[in-house]
């Protein structure tokens, strides 16, 4: 009080009184307790039930050195493959294009062992997907020498004891009659955990497939490779032995043994979190950067070896191994519902397919992915599902058109979005469509000529500006038809998975989300997941701030990852009324912000430290209250619930805290930051509370 009474004196007496009540009423504000007030009786909508789920693309090795199974990199040789662009004027949808490969250099990711030399050869493809071999001279071979080739998979293969991994290659051999040694060893060669001996290479592609088990004494590491070679002992028909190899595969075990699936560690950590939908193939995979790079759905089904693969648009290619098969394989092990994408005219670089007749074969690709999806055996690509292994048709409910078409500034994306709404709903009225151009792009807004059902709504933003737009969905406009998909959202702070601090941006805003489910009906973090093993630029890691973190050997869950389990489990089915007084606020100086080009000045925020969401269990009429502490000290709040008799004294709190906001988990040290579970006392229809700083609590209330 004593700066009010100074500035009381020095200014004017009329003056200084409203600048002593603006003070004295901040400062009581500050002072006063924080008070939830819950309305248990007035339900504000019903929790969607696709509330909580995952996005995912092609990113930081999320498939190929992370999810999927295959352990080997560049199995198909087709890594170095030289970048030729296509325009939209000079590509044919209907047409496949082959990439180039250089002819005769040795390929990426692959090292010869002994005498052994090797090259690509683009002379002797397995197929015209796959339209280019590894040429390997093992003539230099020798009884005690043996000549071959090594591969080290994603920075690493893991090697665990007990364990079954299923190899399997196509080669075709010249000059050569003998047998050849696959074993899984260490990476100086040193030791040998398992090996087989496979024979019967003759002048034509054929497929040889073979287990690899190791033994219980050795301890689990990822320094390891996978080795295919041969001795000379009088097998060779001359001296000019040579082989070419192609589509070479080690396989783990994988999440419920399913053939060609996913890595068991990661998928059960996903399956920890409850997921109920999956928005696939995901953000800019789905476009590319050019029209011969993006996700061709009809490349990724039928047999791996028939798969081209692509380059992804983050740099590094994608054998397509984790194809559209795939994506709805992953669906079904964890019961989440399919959100699918569809490729709409385009793509990262700009180039665009206008509406009308050349867009219409992507419209048709739309509609035949759907049949993919969701068709019978007898249409023709419901068919080609159940020959891919997958005799059921999934349910579908949600189709987006796109992926973030506000960057389209040819202003075409009306037109196209509309073409595509109109043949989708025409034969499968029942779908809901999803418009990529949302409300939180003011400068990019469009008017719709066709009503979306939901428009998708993307936010990458610090702790920060997190929390400061934490209320924004509180004040959206009800009249509107079209509902919100967050179909993209992450605090980026932590690299590379978020810390404390972003789990708390995190919570505070999916707080905001719940208690506006009535128009938020989907969500999803991005990006799921990045490989650590070498954050160097364009290596391992081309976007920081992932859910979830993984090398060869080990994965875990980042702060942000265990935020979102529990609020996942801790869901309730009704949204109920919740409102709040006194809440604590920080000052937050808003630096190096742009407009038109021109640095603004700093702007002083007052934001929020303390955030809140109610929601209930209509069967058993508990009731859930969320409670976010992001402030360095802990805060006392008041919780008030009416329209219900009473409130049972004990219940339970899950806690999700650290001791500062740059606590966080890493890949060897993966529990740092973990919730606990413990009953608590001293509750009723008002009871107060003291909550951690750094903190994340959920309270579970039994109503009587």
């Amino acid at each position: 009080m004593n700066l009010i009474k100074s500035l009381t004196r020095m200014l004017a007496p009329a003056k200084a009184a409203g600048v002593f009540a603006l003070f004295a009423a901040s400062a009581l504000a500050q002072n006063a307790m924080p008070v939830i007030q819950i309305s248990a009786d007035k339900v504000v909508a019903k929790m969607p039930p696709t509330f909580y789920g995952l996005m995912t693309e092609e990113i930081n090795y999320a498939y190929e050195g992370g999810l999927y199974g295959e352990l080997i990199r560049n199995r198909a040789f087709k890594a170095d493959a030289i970048q030729q662009p296509i325009k939209p004027e000079d590509y044919d949808p209907a047409k496949y294009y082959p990439v180039k490969l250089p002819h005769g250099s040795a390929p990426k990711f692959w090292s010869t062992v002994g005498a052994a030399k090797i090259s690509l050869d683009t002379n002797t493809p397995l197929n015209t997907a796959l339209n280019v071999s590894l040429k390997l001279d093992v003539s230099g071979a020798s009884k005690n020498s043996p000549a071959g080739i090594a591969n080290g998979g994603y920075w690493g293969i893991p090697v665990k004891p007990n364990t079954t991994y299923h190899a399997s290659f196509f080669a075709k051999g010249k000059h050569f009659n003998g047998a050849l040694t696959v074993s899984l060893e260490s990476a100086d060669g040193k030791k040998v955990y398992s090996q087989a001996v496979i024979s019967g290479v003759s002048g034509d592609w054929e497929k040889f497939e073979t287990t690899l088990t190791t033994g219980s004494d050795l301890t689990p590491s990822k320094e390891n490779r996978l080795v295919i070679s041969t001795t000379k002992n009088g097998t060779f028909f001359n001296h000019h032995g040579t082989i070419w190899l192609q589509q070479v595969s080690l396989m783990p075990p994988t999440f419920k043994d399913r053939p060609n699936g996913n890595r068991t560690d990661i998928a059960q950590l996903l399956d920890d979190a409850h997921p109920k939908f999956l928005r696939f193939p995901g953000g800019n995979y789905v476009e590319g950067d050019y029209f011969n790079e993006r996700f061709n759905w009809k490349e990724t089904v039928g047999p791996v070896e028939q798969r081209p693969g692509h380059r992804s648009c983050w740099g590094y290619w994608s054998t397509d191994g984790f194809g559209l098969p795939e994506y709805l394989g992953w669906c079904q092990d964890h019961g989440m519902e399919p959100v699918l994408a569809v490729f709409a005219g385009y793509c990262l670089k700009h180039d665009v397919i206008p509406a009308g007749p050349k867009l219409e074969p992507y419209v048709q690709e739309a509609l035949e992915e759907i049949e993919y999806v969701t068709g019978d055996a007898s249409t023709k690509w419901g068919a080609q599902r159940v020959k891919d292994g997958y005799p059921n048709p999934f349910k579908l409910r949600y189709v987006e058109i796109g992926n973030e078409d506000w960057f389209d500034r040819s202003g075409a994306y009306d037109a196209r979005f509309a073409q595509f709404f109109d043949a989708i709903k025409a034969k499968y009225p029942q779908l809901k469509i999803i418009s990529t151009v949302g409300y939180e792009h003011p400068e990019a807004q469009q008017v719709h000529s066709r009503t979306p059902d939901l428009v998708d709504e993307h936010y990458y933003r610090s702790e920060e500006e997190m929390e400061a737009q934490s209320f924004v969905y509180d004040a959206r406009d009800r009249s509107n038809p079209t509902k919100i998909f967050v179909g993209e959202w992450a605090t980026r702070v932590g690299s590379p998975t978020p810390n404390m601090a972003g789990a708390l941006g995190d919570a505070a805003w999916m707080c905001c989300m719940e208690r506006n489910a009535d128009i938020v009906h989907m969500h999803c973090y991005a990006p799921l997941f990045v490989n650590v093993s070498d954050l160097g630029t364009g290596r391992s890691m081309q976007w920081k701030s992932d859910l979830i973190g993984y090398d060869a050997l080990n994965s875990y869950g980042s702060p942000s990852y265990y935020a979102q389990k529990i609020f996942s489990e801790h869901q309730g089915d009704e949204v109920i009324t919740v409102s709040a007084q006194n809440l604590p606020t920080y000052t937050w100086i808003q630096n190096n912000r742009t407009r038109n080009g021109q640095v603004q000045p700093p702007r002083t925020n007052e934001v929020k430290s303390l955030f809140y969401s109610a929601t209930r269990d209509s069967a058993s009429g508990k009731i859930i209250v969320k409670i976010v502490n992001r402030a360095d000290a802990a805060q006392e709040a008041n919780v008030e619930i009416n329209g219900v008799n009473s409130i049972a004294a004990e219940g339970t709190a899950t806690v999700l805290k650290a001791d500062n906001r740059d606590a966080t988990n890493a890949i060897n040290d993966p529990k740092h930051v973990v919730p606990d579970t413990e009953k608590v006392t001293g509750l009723g229809t008002s009871f107060s509370r003291s909550y951690p700083p750094c903190s994340i609590t959920i309270l579970e209330l039994s109503t009587k």
